[in-house]
């Protein structure tokens, strides 16, 4: 058998996914229940919209539970003391510089099932994450992006 994917995350990123998880099963799947239930009610279910719109969605729900389940069995906590202050590694949050342009950035490297780029969280298996990985303070990274390269400077680890 395949080994399953790890995905890393921190405390918080877990505790996200347990109360989504939480919520599909005490809330949502009871929800599209009642909604097949109203739908069946309507009579003919082969010309009934209701009800193949409710079966999507009981679809969608059960396949997001299993998901979620599967994600949070295969959890590797991301343990931020394991790894030297100074070295980009998963958890760290990264100050940078674009270079020549000047732009700051700063990133949190989180497993995938986590990231938010929007919020400055990346996943670990970004092209950008994947350059920053093992490097340090000053160093200089070439980024492989789908823009192109971009080349940046670490300028702070925490």
């Amino acid at each position: 058998m395949a080994e399953e994917k790890k995905h890393y995350m921190t405390e918080e990123g877990k505790k996200k996914l347990e109360d989504e998880l939480q919520h599909l099963i005490t809330t949502r799947r009871k929800e599209v229940v009642e909604r097949i239930k109203i739908a069946r009610s309507f009579g003919d279910l082969s010309e009934n919209s209701e009800y193949d719109s409710a079966k999507e969605d009981q679809a969608f729900v059960e396949g997001r539970i299993a998901q979620l389940e599967k994600m949070i069995r295969n959890a590797v906590m991301i343990e931020k003391e394991k790894t030297a202050s100074n070295v980009v590694s998963l958890g760290k949050t990264v100050r940078l510089i674009e270079l020549p342009d000047g732009d700051e950035e700063e990133y949190t490297i989180v497993g995938s099932a986590e990231s938010d780029p929007l919020d400055g969280k990346i996943s670990n298996d970004s092209p950008m994450a994947q350059s920053l990985l093992g490097k340090t303070v000053k160093d200089k990274v070439t980024v492989n992006t789908p823009a192109g390269e971009m080349e940046v400077e670490i300028l702070e680890i925490r």
